[in-house]
């Protein structure tokens, strides 16, 4: 209910009169400018005009400039007035100070109700060939000169505007009838408190409206930034037509502060660490997207001693990888991330939750309790003919590499497939289509998103859409693309084959369904980006089969509470709801923190205790992934022993790590090929093919690694085998270390092992030696394996391929020495993969293959491991190395479609090679 309709103006006027009449006895100087006799007077006098003259409202606005105490009684005074003579303030300020502020011109048109100042956004022309903010927000007016203070000002009349709502819909909500049902509709998933809020900016107490703020949610300049306030605080408020711009409001507020104090982390100076106090329990959080930093952020808050476990090497989950800087700038991720760090919070990066360590370990170490924030994670298609071709992509590998990755700063190594002057076609209509389209038409792209339905019905935030078009990128409407066809000598994308739709009856969602006319066209594409949602990661899931979860993977929790299935593990976000948005994850998150707050069933010295073991694997987990020990073992061919106390307790046969040498290098896939968990250090072998793995094979002693995350991938399925039998490895170069962990597990089941391992030549052998890892084995297991040399000049053991032995053995009758063949693993080039498949399959021998393609992630979310698989009904089913894999039934895979993939970056690899001087 509006002040204007409960009181009399006039009352209201004299009640505001006699609040000022006391501030000007404590200061009668104070407007001596204008008020000569008695300014309270000549205050009332104009307001009680007609209009404001221009002299006032001149001599009215420089002393709201001032910023002063007076200043701030005046905004008080003129916040509190009703509406009617506010109105007449904005119609002054129109007609009388419009030549100074472009912005005033016509503003009283329609105010409050229809017409506002709106935030800054820079023209079309000037932000589509950056990464810097496209919506500067109201502090980007000082980009065009004007002060901070008139910027303050500015805000305070979009404040202004406000109606003083008694039943606050922006913050709690309505209830609306929609899809035939009663439900609540907008309000504020993080509970802000808007209309307090938005009265402490109008009688100028900025800082306290920021205090206000970050009480219930510490990250309010990202969720100003991304949330969909269209749809929430600000698609229930009572002005319809424009509703004030509390989005951008809120992320104002800590980006204010930062121009107004120059150390924004003074509150957190001098605090005891939660950690050294040890009088609450220790919380495990699981990613640090925005419902995992909000949850750490609270609990650091209340005193607990949290560790983030985040699985990439930067933190942020999707607010780093997933959204563009032109929306959300990094440092305000990292503004969150030093809240939580001045809070005694602490981070380990590079950690995969279900496979570094489960849920139960978190446990075991200590955590009382836990919170799950691991995000949606695998990337959806559409399953038509062609996706396996180049040039066809994820949104989520695609912003990974330009976002996370910073692809497209040449000063990185991540390639990106090549954009400049290229057709690229998105498909999708949701806001991840949008940051797609708008990088990749800074990136010099010919942008077309290609949506299904009609630019009604697009799920997108209404302004990103806006922004998109304004930039220059085109929109087809009612097109749902079947196919898509490429050259087949360079196997590269060439265009879609798109049906042209009509909307039909409306679906589940309450919009018109697509379908297809009968008309077909084609599109031309030189990059296909696949923007259309995600499923649920399965990393955690298959790690904890009592964690209970929905049909569509999600995990469920109880009713009007976060907790899953799981005794004191939480939920929230993308990992319960799917793909959903920032402000709905963050509010899971506070939501959740608020829960695990509750009463503590814990004794002091219980406490103590699991504060020291949790301390302890924090600290296992943030130890840096030093070399210590570098041995050249052959051309080209280096052996690694790093400290990873994490991943060398959790690492199995078959499974693989996720490298990244320098904080500018390449995420590089590489097998993992021995570990020691006494130790705490794991064995790499790495050949060095290109930039980055030449760059790491120059790495010395002591040098330590970016980060390093695994172990990544299925264990081997080692099964036992009966004492006439053998299984069969084939390996070539540095496929030796892969099969070695494999044939080590094979061989401690009591399995009999045949290897047959080819180098190039003499020159290149390594671990064959007496006293090497190959001579070691044989002398453990004497009789039960059988070594088999080639090389390919015959200068060591058998001249010719690993191909040759094994199709001894199979013409043989699948025999080697009286034991029947019953398995086949091959690991080595693609080609040699392929070739082993070819020559098995006629026999029916199982085979093997480990398929370490193309990655990014290596955690399923950016799908760019995929591998095409032949179900038994002859479909092709899309799956992926890193989920998977990496090892597959070499009969089942596509080599055709799977090969190719192997050189979609082989020209970005030539030009970085000559870049580095490498080649």
């Amino acid at each position: 209910m509006s002040v204007e309709v409960a009181t009399p103006q006039a009352d209201l006027f004299s009640l505001q009169l006699d609040v000022l009449k006391k501030h000007l006895a404590a200061d009668p100087r104070s407007l001596r400018n204008i008020f000569v006799a008695d300014g309270t007077q000549a205050i009332a006098w104009e307001f009680q005009q007609e209009e404001i003259g221009e002299r006032f409202i001149s001599v009215l606005w420089n002393l709201l400039l001032r910023n002063d105490d007076m200043a701030i009684v005046l905004q008080r005074f003129l916040w509190g007035l009703p509406l009617k003579f506010k109105r007449k303030f904005v119609r002054a300020l129109d007609t009388h100070m419009s030549e100074r502020y472009p912005m005033f011109k016509g503003l009283s048109k329609g105010w409050p109700a229809d017409n506002f100042i709106p935030p800054y956004v820079r023209p079309p022309e000037d932000r589509n060939k950056d990464f810097e903010l496209v919506n500067t927000g109201y502090l980007g007016y000082q980009a065009l000169g004007y002060s901070l203070r008139e910027v303050e000002l500015f805000v305070w009349l979009e404040v202004m505007r406000d109606k003083q709502c008694e039943d606050k819909p922006c913050e709690l909500g309505v209830i609306m009838e929609r899809h035939k049902k009663e439900q609540k509709v907008g309000g504020c998933p993080v509970k802000i408190h808007i209309p307090e809020m938005i009265d402490l900016i109008g009688k100028g107490k900025i800082r306290k409206a920021l205090e206000l703020i970050e009480s219930c949610n510490p990250l309010p300049n990202v969720t100003g930034r991304v949330c969909p306030q269209e749809h929430q605080c600000q698609g229930v408020c009572k002005h319809t037509n424009r509703p004030i711009e509390i989005g951008q409001i809120e992320w104002y507020l800590p980006e204010h502060e930062k121009l107004v104090d120059n150390d924004p982390l003074a509150a957190y100076r001098g605090l005891v660490s939660p950690w050294e106090k040890a009088d609450k329990p220790p919380i495990a959080v699981v990613g640090s997207g925005p419902s995992g930093l909000i949850n750490a952020y609270l609990l650091a808050a209340e005193g607990f001693p949290v560790t983030v476990f985040e699985a990439f090497h930067e933190l942020g989950g999707v607010l780093r990888y997933g959204i563009p800087e032109f929306r959300l700038p990094n440092t305000l991720i990292d503004d969150v991330v030093g809240k939580i760090d001045a809070l005694g919070g602490r981070f380990v990066k590079n950690f995969v939750v279900g496979k570094t360590a489960t849920l139960e370990d978190l446990k075991a170490a200590g955590f009382w309790k836990i919170f799950v924030g691991s995000g949606a994670g695998l990337p959806t298609f559409m399953n038509v003919p062609g996706e396996e071709l180049l040039g066809v992509m994820s949104a989520n590998e695609f912003l990974t590499r330009v976002n996370l990755m910073r692809g497209r700063d040449p000063m990185y190594e991540t390639p990106l497939p090549d954009v400049k002057d290229k057709n690229i076609l998105v498909i999708g209509g949701g806001n991840t289509a949008m940051d797609a389209a708008r990088t990749a038409k800074r990136l010099g792209g010919n942008v077309t998103i290609v949506y299904r339905r009609t630019q009604s019905e697009m799920p997108c935030r209404v302004e990103e859409l806006h922004h998109a078009l304004e930039e220059g990128i085109k929109l087809a409407e009612l097109r749902g693309p079947k196919e898509f066809v490429g050259d087949s000598h360079t196997h590269f994308v060439t265009h879609a084959v798109v049906d042209v739709n009509e909307l039909g009856e409306a679906d589940a969602s309450g919009r018109r369904r697509p379908q297809p006319t009968g008309e077909v066209i084609n599109m031309p594409a030189d990059l296909v980006i696949m923007a259309l949602g995600n499923k649920s990661n399965p990393i955690i899931p298959a790690s904890q089969p009592e964690l209970k979860l929905s049909k569509w993977g999600t995990i469920e929790v109880g009713e009007a509470t976060q907790e899953t299935s799981i005794k004191d593990v939480y939920t929230g976000g993308d990992a319960a709801r799917g793909g959903s948005t920032a402000i709905l994850a963050a509010g899971d998150g506070q939501a959740a923190a608020r829960e695990i707050v509750g009463d503590i069933d814990l004794n002091a010295q219980d406490i103590r205790e699991r504060v020291k073991k949790a301390d302890h694997f924090t600290g296992l987990g943030q130890e840096r992934h030093t070399v210590v020990k570098h041995i050249n073992q052959a051309e080209g061919i280096v052996e690694m022993t790093v400290k990873a106390p994490a991943i060398a307790h959790s690492a199995r046969a078959g499974q693989f790590v996720r490298v990244l040498a320098t904080d500018d290098g390449e995420l590089i896939p590489l097998t993992l090929a021995d570990w020691n968990a006494e130790q705490g250090t794991i064995d790499l072998v790495i050949q060095g093919m290109g930039t980055s793995t030449k760059m790491m094979n120059k790495m010395a002693e002591g040098d330590a690694f970016a980060g390093i995350a695994g172990p990544l991938g299925e264990p081997s399925d080692v099964k036992a085998y009966g004492e006439d039998e053998t299984v069969v490895f084939t390996a070539g170069g540095v496929g030796l270390p892969a099969i070695y962990p494999i044939a080590k597990a094979h061989l401690r089941m009591g399995n009999n092992v045949t290897m047959i391992i080819g180098f190039r030549s003499a020159g290149h052998l390594f671990w064959t030696g007496d006293d090497d890892r190959m001579g070691q084995l044989k002398a453990e297991f004497g009789d039960k394996l059988d070594i088999i040399y080639c090389t390919n000049d015959g200068t060591f053991g058998v001249h010719g391929f690993v191909t040759g032995p094994l199709e001894d053995m199979l013409k043989a009758g699948n025999v080697y020495k009286g034991r029947k063949v019953v398995e086949v693993v091959s690991v080595g080039p693609p080609m040699m993969m392929r070739a082993v498949s070819d020559l098995t399959k006629p026999y029916g021998v199982h085979t093997v293959v480990s398929l370490n393609s193309i990655m990014v992630d290596a955690t399923g979310m950016c799908g760019a491991c995929m591998v095409p698989v032949l179900t038994a009904d002859g479909k092709t089913l899309r799956l992926h190395a890193c989920i998977d894999g990496p090892e597959f039934d070499a009969h089942t895979v596509e080599w055709d479609k799977f090969l190719p993939r192997f050189g979609q970056f082989k020209a970005q690899e030539v030009r970085s090679m000559e870049k580095h001087g490498l080649n």
